[in-house]
């Protein structure tokens, strides 16, 4: 559970501001779980071969795309209205900039769909799918525990998020690199192969979106913005 001093939305005089911003909230994660569920079908269906399950994750980014832009409207009216500031100035301006990474995020699960229907058609790749199951998992875990730390304001779990994401960006570059050792002693299955490569890399993309939705939530539970910033700099944040 979250620290006491990261509980910073309270109450407002006006319970119309405060239905408004609990509203854009669960609308954010509303779009955050159809997301989430995005990417485990787009992994489900490339690792069984399923091309009507990758379909229908390609068909359902539209609904993501509508979502996005739903949601960067709601929040430029209650800017527009209520003029807010400090705390709930950085929520607003948060979610904008979230809402953001969960459409890339979107769009990578469309990316691992459109892979998949291309490997149905030509015939499973040879090597890849064991670790596309193993850093799929991570990656699904960092999205979904980012979406809870924004949901209870937990910067600590924003933190520990964001300290999974170099153990992601290794584990992709050892099963890149074990993938080219292969193609380079194969070469008959080049073409498939680099279709993995690109779901990997995929995957390693979601992972740093995630971990940018955990720095989101740093700064709204603290007002400091860690970007950029060392994981020094980021621990002291969040241990103040």
């Amino acid at each position: 559970m979250p620290n006491r001093k990261d509980d910073v939305y309270g109450d407002h005089i006006s319970g119309k501001f405060n239905d408004e911003l609990n509203e854009l909230k669960t609308q954010f994660l509303n779009m955050g779980g159809m997301v989430e569920s995005q990417v485990e079908q787009a992994i489900q269906s490339l690792v069984d071969s399923d091309g009507q399950l990758a379909e229908k994750v390609r068909l359902g980014d539209k609904q993501v795309d509508k979502m996005e832009m739903d949601l960067d409207e709601e929040a430029i009216l209650v800017i527009a209205r209520r003029q807010p500031t400090a705390r709930d100035l950085r929520l607003v301006i948060s979610v904008i900039k979230m809402v953001a990474d969960l459409e890339r995020v979107g769009d990578e699960a469309k990316k691992i769909a459109k892979m998949a229907i291309k490997l149905t058609e030509e015939g499973q790749a040879p090597r890849g799918y064991v670790e596309i199951r193993h850093i799929g998992t991570h990656v699904l875990s960092m999205l979904h525990d980012a979406l809870d730390a924004f949901a209870r304001l937990d910067s600590e779990q924003a933190l520990r998020i964001m300290k999974e994401d170099k153990q992601v960006d290794e584990e992709y570059q050892a099963a890149a690199r074990a993938l080219l050792t292969f193609m380079m002693e194969d070469t008959r299955n080049i073409t498939r192969c680099m279709m993995v490569m690109w779901v990997l890399r995929a995957l390693e993309r979601i992972g740093d979106h995630a971990c940018n939705i955990a720095e989101h939530v740093i700064f709204m539970a603290k007002g400091e913005d860690i970007r950029h910033s060392p994981m020094e700099e980021a621990e002291r944040v969040v241990g103040r």
